[in-house]
C-alpha cells in the first residue's frame, strides 16, 4: 500500500523511465493533486465553472507530459503541480472572461487558511500579472505565493519544497515572505502602484 514516506522512491524510479513506477504512483498522486485542487476551489466563488476534478485531471496529464524531470522528493511534485495549477487556472480565467460580454474577470481572494488581505476580492488575472512583475525582483518571495496561495501548502509544506531547491529557509523566513509579498501585491493591485520599494528590516 502507498504512503507517503515512499512517494519520493517512487518518483525517482519514474523519473529514470520506470513506466510501472508510475502506474503504482498514480493513485497517490491523484491524492495529492485533488487536495491542492480543493484547497484552492474552497476560495473560489461558489459558481466557479472548473470543478476540483476537471483541475486535476488537466493537472495530472500535463504533469504526466513533463520530460526529463530529475525528481527528487515528493516536496519537489508539490511545488511542481503548484505551478500547474496555477496556469491552469489563469488560463481558464482569462477565458471565462473573454465570453462574458462586458462581463469582469472572475475574482477571487488572496487568501490562505490562516487569513487575508484586507481589501475586496482579486482578480486572479490581475493577481497572475503582478506575481510575474514580483518575481522578477522577488523570486523566492513569488515562490513563496505560490506555493501558499495556488498550491495551498502550509508554511512547514512550503520550506521543505524551497529547501529541496537547496534555499535553506526556515519557517519564519516563509511566513516574513508570504506577509511582505500579500502587501506588495495588494499595493501593486488595488492600489496601482508598484509595491513597496523593498523588504522590510
Amino acid at each position: 500500500m502507498l504512503t507517503s514516506d515512499n512517494v519520493t522512491a517512487w518518483l525517482v524510479r519514474w523519473s529514470h523511465g520506470d513506466q510501472a513506477a508510475l502506474e503504482q504512483l498514480t493513485p497517490l498522486v491523484y491524492g495529492e493533486l485533488h487536495r491542492l485542487a480543493a484547497g484552492y476551489l474552497r476560495q473560489e466563488r461558489g459558481n466557479h465553472t472548473l470543478q476540483a476534478t476537471a483541475l486535476v485531471h488537466e493537472a495530472y496529464l500535463q504533469i504526466r507530459k513533463l520530460d526529463k524531470v530529475a525528481w527528487q522528493n515528493r516536496a519537489q511534485f508539490i511545488g511542481m503541480a503548484a505551478q500547474m495549477m496555477r496556469r491552469i487556472l489563469v488560463d481558464h480565467a482569462r477565458k471565462h472572461g473573454a465570453q462574458k460580454r462586458g462581463g469582469a474577470e472572475p475574482r477571487t481572494s488572496l487568501a490562505d487558511i490562516h487569513g487575508s488581505i484586507a481589501g475586496p476580492d482579486l482578480d486572479i488575472v490581475a493577481l497572475d500579472q503582478a506575481l510575474d512583475k514580483f518575481s522578477r525582483d522577488y523570486p523566492r518571495q513569488a515562490q513563496v505565493v505560490e506555493l501558499r496561495f495556488f498550491g495551498g501548502l502550509t508554511t512547514e509544506e512550503t520550506v521543505e519544497v524551497l529547501n529541496s531547491s537547496a534555499m535553506n529557509v526556515s519557517a519564519r523566513t516563509v511566513e516574513r515572505d508570504w506577509r511582505f509579498a500579500r502587501a506588495w501585491l495588494h499595493q501593486a493591485i488595488m492600489l496601482g502602484d508598484n509595491g513597496p520599494p523593498g523588504l522590510p528590516a
